[in-house]
């Protein structure tokens, strides 16, 4: 049995299909249908709704995309629709400020917006704090408007926020979060969600995790959902046995050792992203880019690893960082490089009943250089037509070692051996780095698709490179934003 918190009443759910999302319960089981379904894979935002869940810091304000969410996730948390913002005859400030500035035409998208700016209302706690446009940008960037445009949509978000004003949810935060607290403590169950042909786990150790996998050969892990689930939404399979690994404390662990960075196989890649850009500041614009701030905020490090995608964003960062990930199953635990966990397409060397427990990357070394690139036909939540990832060793401007990973320029997230092994010994202020370009033809025979073109691909990739040794020489700017955003050139050339 799952329960959650939903219009200040606690909701309990058993005899529900496995793969039932959000949204169709809002929509199919409650009626509630301000909540939209656009696109059906996470793109459009028309589907945000959001989830509060009980931190040590108070309640936590997530914005979600409603349409691959599962249902199961909700265990534990409070869910928030548009349809549950009005204060008696009131509406909510941000609702207020959408009509006052006009900021709705069809309407169709209106309840996402209002809800990703709702998540932001509740983003701090400091009554004096003052969001400024690019964080209205970001909260936005998941949402789209096909008719109003952006302009009075950001016009009401600056109009509400500087209100600044409690709202209902803020007055009975405490009572919510004792409620949440007191679901928390009283999980005993298992099995989640029970039907006569499926089921929805929700092991509570990484032990059972592996036990749960034995049993069920055919079961599919739940973290995030926001790549499974597309195979409901879009190819209308059946998910009939979940096993959902949020309820696993130890897998949401982000580790931050003397070596390495280890992450769990449940931590969300927003919650990733401090200890990530800590070490590795120049990976901020591609975490960025990952998605929108609903997908950064539900999807993992893990699963965009453990799907194997040739366009996965994280695999090249681990393939150029030297990354590894711990499998875990009944029979132990063995860790493995990221080097020789792509086999081929989709295919990955985790044997039935393992999973990947933990994903690591070491710590920063002294003299890499890095930079990460993703070419997409959007600049924000896009797929990557072409990700390259570069960390080069240098010594007095010299690459004494080198790797280059890229993704959707192969069947696999996949090193150039050949581009390595041609930038390794150039000097990268005097030297020419033609034999590396051309060493890129050597390495991927890309494939067309929607995204792009085998000779596009290819050409981006080459240049890519060229990019790679500008913004080390600093005589060209390469970006949009100002090259302080990123490391300094290694020691200075040191």
């Amino acid at each position: 049995m799952i329960r959650f918190l939903h219009q200040q009443r606690e909701v309990a759910l058993e005899n529900v299909r496995a793969d039932t999302s959000v949204l169709d319960y809002l929509r199919e089981y409650r009626g509630l249908t301000g909540t939209k379904e656009g696109c059906a894979s996470g793109d459009c935002g028309a589907c945000t709704v959001v989830v509060a869940k009980a931190a040590e810091s108070g309640l936590e304000y997530t914005p979600i995309n409603a349409c691959i969410a599962p249902l199961g996730s909700l265990h534990g948390t409070e869910l928030i629709s548009v349809e549950d913002l009005r204060d008696g005859d009131n509406w909510h400030p941000v609702q207020k400020a959408m009509i006052e500035c006009h900021a709705s035409q069809c309407g169709f998208c209106t309840p996402g917006f209002v809800m990703s700016l709702f998540a932001l209302y509740h983003a701090t706690t400091d009554v004096d704090a003052v969001v400024d446009r690019e964080e209205i940008l970001e909260a936005l960037g998941g949402n789209l408007c096909r008719c109003t445009g952006y302009r009075p949509i950001i016009d009401a978000a600056e109009q509400a926020l500087a209100e600044n004003a409690k709202d209902q949810f803020s007055r009975r935060a405490q009572a919510t979060l004792d409620q949440l607290r007191a679901l928390q403590d009283t999980e005993s169950e298992t099995a989640a969600l029970e039907t006569e042909h499926g089921h929805y786990y929700r092991p509570r150790d990484a032990a059972h995790v592996a036990s749960l996998l034995a049993e069920h050969p055919d079961a599919r892990l739940v973290a995030g959902g926001t790549d499974l689930f597309l195979e409901s939404t879009q190819a209308l399979t059946p998910l009939a046995v979940l096993i959902d690994i949020a309820a696993v404390p130890g897998l949401h662990a982000v580790k931050v050792g003397k070596d390495e960075l280890s992450f769990g196989a449940a931590v969300t890649h927003r919650a990733a992203q401090d200890a990530v850009l800590k070490d590795y500041p120049e990976l901020q614009e591609l975490i960025q880019r990952f998605g929108s701030l609903q997908i950064r905020s539900q999807g993992t490090i893990a699963g965009n690893i453990a799907n194997a995608s040739p366009i996965g964003d994280w695999p090249p960062v681990f393939l150029a960082l030297g990354g590894s990930i711990e499998l875990h199953s009944k029979s132990g635990i063995r860790e493995i490089s990221i080097d020789d966990f792509f086999l081929d397409y989709r295919k990955t060397l985790r044997e039935p009943g393992e999973f990947i427990a933990t994903a690591k990357l070491p710590r920063r070394q002294a003299r890499i250089f890095l930079r990460a690139y993703k070419i997409s036909k959007r600049f924000e939540d896009d797929i990557s037509s072409v990700c390259a990832v570069f960390a080069l060793e240098v010594d007095k401007d010299r690459i004494v070692s080198a790797k280059a990973a890229f993704g959707g320029m192969a069947a696999i997230p996949k090193r150039g051996k050949a581009v390595e092994s041609a930038l390794t010994g150039i000097n990268l202020l005097t030297d020419n780095i033609e034999a590396a370009i051309a060493a890129v033809s050597i390495d991927f025979q890309p494939i067309t698709d929607a995204r792009a073109s085998a000779d596009y691909r290819l050409i981006v990739a080459q240049r890519l490179l060229e990019r790679l040794q500008q913004e080390y020489r600093g005589d060209t700017a390469t970006r949009v934003h100002g090259e302080s955003e990123l490391i300094a050139r290694v020691s200075s050339h040191a």
